[in-house]
């Protein structure tokens, strides 16, 4: 896989990516959903403040900390991706790296930057883009604009389950964005498939 391949395919991802948040973050209000298909699959839009599927640290620091640890990360995976390139790893390989890597950068150019370019996300008003009193928050503070949801199965515990009997379940409850897709989809696809490289 030639070096400009996999430039342009980090570059696709990532466009796709910020179209796809940059559009709901400023037609969607916040926790508002559409149905795509009954029952199983709803844009619904969420902000995340942490990390992928909502996990996070708490506090200004927390996210502080969790926005330089994600840039680090990415800057390790940048050099690493280049050292495979340069030891002619298979483009299989390559292109699981690559994937992970425009969704780790995708997420953070969220928590970067968006808090600077747009107003907040209410349940009552759509945000704007570069608004006239300036941003929600500030550099590496800003959330991740999640929106795809599967709630694939739902329904209630058995009554003989103790603790849960009788409550409510929803399989496949995290709302994520197609960069979390391409994190686990690179993931999941070097694991299965590109294993012998790395024996």
């Amino acid at each position: 896989m030639s070096k400009k391949k996999i430039i342009l395919l980090i570059v696709a991802l990532l466009v796709f990516d910020q179209i796809v948040k940059i559009w709901i973050k400023t037609h969607f209000m916040l926790d508002q959903s559409v149905t795509v298909f009954p029952n199983w699959f709803f844009i619904r839009f969420i902000e995340n403040p942490g990390a992928a599927f909502g996990f996070e640290l708490g506090g200004n620091y927390g996210k502080l900390i969790l926005s330089v640890f994600r840039l680090l990360a990415i800057g390790a995976l940048g050099y690493y991706i280049f050292y495979l390139y340069r030891k002619k790893a298979p483009a299989g390989v390559l292109a699981g790296f690559s994937l992970i890597f425009a969704g780790a950068l995708g997420n953070v150019l969220d928590s970067a930057f968006y808090g600077l370019l747009f107003s907040e996300s209410t349940f009552t008003s759509v945000a704007t883009f570069l608004p006239e009193g300036g941003g929600y928050a500030g550099f590496l503070h800003g959330k991740v604009v999640d929106m795809l949801f599967f709630p694939i199965v739902e329904g209630v515990f058995p009554s003989w389950i103790p603790g849960v009997g009788g409550e409510p379940f929803l399989f496949f409850s995290p709302i994520f964005n197609f960069a979390d897709s391409y994190i686990t989809v690179g993931v999941i696809y070097l694991l299965l498939f590109q294993r012998k490289y790395f024996k």
